[in-house]
């Protein structure tokens, strides 16, 4: 059994929801009209036999139009309907990873406390790039990122374009985006704070691994060293140079097999391309299994799972 960390799914009820908020976020996010992301039958169809996905939602968040209170009775909701569809298709899902609203902090930590360890189905939380205009790494929301740690609850970070720019397109922006937040983070000294802090990044931890000589030799020795504590996972639509890269920089035992599901490509996301390219790398069949399975069950059993 393999188990995809980074899988997604726009739950009809939710997505019904966002789109009364706004009528035009499948013209800002085309990627958000794939059927399989609201189609449980269409997902069954397309579904691998032996890949059990972690699923998460869809970057949209009811606290980018919902006042605080709102906000989190929205997110709320999508939760238990994100938790009761693993619960009921476990043959697909392996487990599902919570949204919370930042305008509301201290509602959001209440979530962490009674949907994430309250239930085994909720394995982490997801947080993205920026929050209502600022970093993940702004001092604002140090308080979900240090319970996130104190309680063993592993981070899903998520990349978001930032609206002060132009040209945003998700070939490149996102991956800047994505490594932009881990400076950020970095930067921030989590990892100083909390040595145990797990955050799972997406697409191989995007530009980190290709710059890995500028980080080492521009950043502090500590902070540089930092940036080898993140976990990654392997979406990248296959590549197996590129993995072989982000597994030499951030170790076997940082690398989770994730593949973006349904997205990426056509019809239901590059989960065969992702097994075929990690199945290429010159690695033993016991570091090939930490990728694909052991490495996120470690994980998970931080919080009890």
């Amino acid at each position: 059994m393999k188990i995809d960390v980074f899988a997604h799914v726009w739950l009809p009820e939710f997505k019904k929801r966002m789109l009364m908020l706004d009528d035009d976020l499948l013209t800002k996010y085309p990627f958000a009209r794939h059927p399989d992301l609201d189609n449980l039958a269409l997902r069954r169809e397309h579904a691998q036999s032996d890949v059990r996905q972690i699923v998460s939602y869809t970057n949209t968040n009811p606290e980018d139009y919902m006042a605080g209170k709102m906000a989190a009775l929205l997110v709320r909701k999508a939760n238990e309907g994100l938790l009761e569809t693993v619960k009921a298709n476990d043959d697909l899902f392996y487990g599902a990873v919570a949204m919370l609203a930042l305008n509301n902090i201290d509602e959001s930590l209440n979530i962490l406390e009674d949907t994430v360890l309250a239930h085994k189905e909720m394995l982490g939380v997801q947080l993205f790039t920026r929050h209502l205009g600022k970093s993940v790494a702004d001092e604002a929301f140090r308080p979900i990122i240090s319970t996130c740690a104190k309680l063993g609850i592993p981070i899903w970070l998520h990349p978001v374009f930032d609206e002060r720019k132009p040209d945003n397109n998700i070939v490149f922006s996102w991956e800047y985006e994505q490594s932009q937040a881990m400076l950020q983070l970095v930067q921030a000294g989590y990892f100083q704070e909390f040595p145990d802090l797990t955050i799972i990044v997406h697409h191989a931890g995007a530009m980190a691994p290709y710059f890995a000589g500028r980080i080492e030799h521009i950043l502090p020795k500590e902070l540089a060293a930092d940036f080898k504590k993140f976990y990654v996972d392997t979406a990248l639509l296959g590549n197996s140079k590129a993995l072989e890269l982000a597994i030499d920089y951030f170790g076997v035992e940082h690398v989770l097999f994730g593949t973006d599901a349904p997205l990426g490509i056509a019809p239901a996301g590059a989960t065969k391309e992702i097994i075929a390219a990690i199945e290429q790398l010159p690695l033993s069949s016991q570091d090939k299994e930490a990728i694909f399975t052991t490495n996120i069950e470690r994980l998970v059993r931080r919080k009890g799972c």
